[in-house]
């Protein structure tokens, strides 16, 4: 396949599945950016990467994905879906709004112990069931756990994570992960198990929680690699002595003195004020199928419960994977198990997930006896006829990926004799192939037929208009709301709202339907106004907030010089009414001041209450740190440089206002290069602004 086409084709499934947004994150060959969900309306997170900048890490992307399509458990961020073109790769991932575990550490400074206890148990968690799955992590660090929106954590980034075929007792050689939570083993280059090396990660990612900072810390990668070898740290004097007790156990140079992490789930420090051991089974088993999402998405694209549920445990990892996860992720959390009812590809009523099955599906006429009609199983037999788009797939040989075998003697199925639609009494001497054949070119005859007479139709209506123009208007109330000029009229990509109440020379009155041989009539209207909202659907969602306020902007001004003279005319009074609703939704252009924001742990409260002030102190500081940045309005975008010419580290400072109480805060976001790094440069910019 060329790549052009194979390009092509990813970009647009992303974003005929996707909305995305902007970017809140990046790393050294990818970058995050939010997402949603257009069919469940579900936020997402997608990392985005060029192969071409992986280069020899490529390998290590597949393993991340293998590994994540394995993995289901409360604590394990959620792997929805895989795109992969021939120069990127796009991850479709569960989105946690909390943001990284090491923001959150620096922002209180350090955490309690009974707040430490909460997080360390749920690292637990996920660290047995991932060694449970025979898989090692290898780069455990409070960057790589993420807090959603209920403050759990979530585990991520599985680049460097091992399974070794001989079991989790197999001897690694390869020396990976972060230094200063790397254990003395793996940094010695001796062959380590991976288990006992996650435990040491998971003592300093403690220490870290308990303290706010690391027990082996040093610029020189030598002198920090020799404190870790000799294992000897200073414990802080707010250290309970079952702290300094569990910690000396986790942080043991010979990792057979190690504790392990089986020893973890019912220590005494960990189950203090618990009374249970910590649990570490999923409560997300891939085998399991909810019944209620199946249903939901079974309505959604048309097919039998049956069939959509051989769609889902294929676990493809492409849309209908990530529906279906998306679904049971608002069940969990109390939201209804809905999909969006309206269509936004098809015009003639498919679903994008229908659409994209349609296109994952090359389905073919069988010879075989046992065809069935796909859908016919629990929606009746009308939405067949009614859909352009599932005609192609009325007949469905048996066999076929998505229809198992036996589905025509499903408990549900319709009675043979009303299994087709056109099913005349046979000829002899036909074959039922034959006759299978001549079913299919009668109903595409009669498709160009319909589709013949509505356009006939549509040209006899709008020539009567043309006709009767003037007589039309001069009708007493309720007058017709379509005229020729409107007929004309091409079609602007604008939400419309079809209004049945339009005022007409100033008096409400209600539409009714035109006279034969008049306008079009009520269904046509309806038709019209249904074709605005859903080319509106696809205008409006498919864009960026900065790409939508331009197109809304566009919109108003080209209406502006085309409104009609008359005042009887609906569509002219449903674009009134949409230029009202524009003007509301087009966000300002211009900020006068620094945005309003409610108080989080990435926010570093001040004293004064002049952002201008405080802005310019920030930017008086930054080229003293050798710090380079570009300004748009209160946000800064700062970047330092390598040796080399390389960006190595990004971060975000915006001066913004506090609802409660109303002072002037600071926002900081890493985007890129090590944690701790980061946290020791923004702490000094923000003290040397005197802040």
């Amino acid at each position: 396949m060329p790549v052009e086409r194979t390009e092509h084709r990813g970009a647009e499934e992303l974003h005929r599945d996707y909305q995305v947004y902007e970017t809140i994150g990046s790393g050294g060959f990818a970058k995050v950016k939010l997402g949603r969900h257009i069919l469940s309306g579900e936020k997402v997170a997608i990392k985005i990467m060029n192969k071409k900048d992986l280069g020899d890490d490529l390998p290590r992307v597949k393993v991340e994905i293998e590994a994540m399509k394995n993995l289901s458990h409360q604590h394990v961020c959620r792997l929805y879906q895989v795109i992969e073109t021939s120069t990127q790769i796009f991850m479709v991932l569960e989105y946690c709004p909390g943001g990284e575990l090491f923001d959150y550490i620096i922002a209180k400074d350090r955490l309690s112990e009974e707040e430490t206890r909460v997080f360390f148990r749920q690292i637990v968690s996920a660290m047995a069931y991932v060694h449970s799955q025979g898989y090692a992590h290898r780069d455990l660090k409070p960057e790589n756990l993420l807090i959603d929106e209920d403050h759990n954590l979530k585990l991520i980034d599985f680049g460097l994570c091992a399974k070794p075929k001989g079991g989790l007792g197999y001897e690694l050689m390869t020396c990976c992960g972060s230094p200063a939570y790397a254990a003395p083993e793996l940094i010695q280059g001796k062959a380590y198990i991976g288990s006992e090396a996650d435990v040491w990660s998971m003592g300093v990612l403690l220490f870290a929680l308990l303290c706010g900072y690391l027990p082996f810390d040093d610029d020189n990668c030598m002198v920090l690699y020799r404190k870790i070898t000799r294992g000897k740290y200073d414990n802080p004097q707010w250290l309970s002595p079952g702290s300094v007790l569990l910690l000396n156990q986790m942080m043991q140079v010979d990792p057979k003195r190690r504790i392990t992490v089986r020893q973890l789930l019912d220590h005494p420090w960990a189950i203090k004020d618990y009374n249970s051991p910590v649990e570490w089974r999923t409560r997300q088993p891939l085998g399991h199928i909810d019944e209620d999402c199946i249903t939901e998405m079974a309505v959604n694209m048309k097919r039998s419960r049956g069939s959509t549920t051989a769609l889902v445990k294929e676990w493809r990892y492409d849309q209908t994977t990530a529906t279906y996860l998306l679904l049971l992720s608002k069940k969990k959390r109390g939201k209804p198990v809905r999909l969006r009812p309206e269509p936004t590809v098809c015009e003639d009523s498919c679903s994008p997930l229908h659409q994209g099955l349609q296109a994952r599906e090359a389905l073919h006429f069988s010879e075989d006896e046992d065809a069935v009609i796909v859908g016919s199983l629990d929606f009746g037999s009308d939405y067949i006829d009614d859909c352009p788009c599932t005609q192609v797939k009325q007949y469905t040989p048996k066999g076929v990926r998505g229809q198992p075998d036996g589905a025509a003697n499903h408990k549900d199925a319709r009675p043979a004799e009303k299994r087709y639609a056109y099913s005349p009494t046979p000829e002899r001497g036909r074959t039922p192939a034959q006759h299978r054949q001549d079913r299919r070119n009668r109903d595409q005859e009669r498709a160009c037929e319909n589709k013949e007479n509505k356009e006939n139709k549509e040209n006899k209506e709008n020539i009567a208009v043309q006709e009767k123009d003037v007589e039309i208007f001069a009708l007493p109330p309720p007058r017709t709301p379509v005229s020729s000029k409107k007929s004309a009229r091409p079609n602007k990509n604008v939400l419309t709202t079809p209004n049945q109440n339009a005022h007409v020379n100033g008096t409400k009155t209600k539409a009714a339907t035109p006279k034969a041989g008049g306008s079009a009539s009520k269904e046509h209207i309806k038709k019209r106004a249904a074709e605005f909202k859903d080319l509106a659907d696809v205008e409006i969602l498919a864009f960026s907030p900065e790409r939508r306020s331009r197109s809304l902007d566009m919109a108003v001004t080209e209406d502006s010089g085309k409104k009609k003279k008359r005042g009887g005319n609906v569509f002219g009074s449903l674009e009134r009414g949409l230029d009202k609703m524009i003007t509301m939704l087009t966000p300002s252009k211009r900020r006068d001041g620094p945005r309003k924001i409610k108080a989080q742990y990435n926010v570093t409260l001040t004293s004064q209450t002049n952002p201008d002030q405080i802005l310019n102190q920030i930017l008086s500081i930054l080229p003293e740190k050798n710090v380079d940045f570009t300004q748009k309005g209160y946000t800064l975008k700062c970047r330092t440089w390598g040796d080399f010419g390389k960006v190595t580290m990004a971060f975000e400072l915006e001066v913004c206002m506090l609802q409660r109480p109303e002072v002037v805060g600071i926002r900081r976001q890493r985007l890129k290069g090590d944690a701790w790094v980061y946290k020791h440069l923004v702490e000094d910019i923000l003290s040397s602004s005197s802040i």
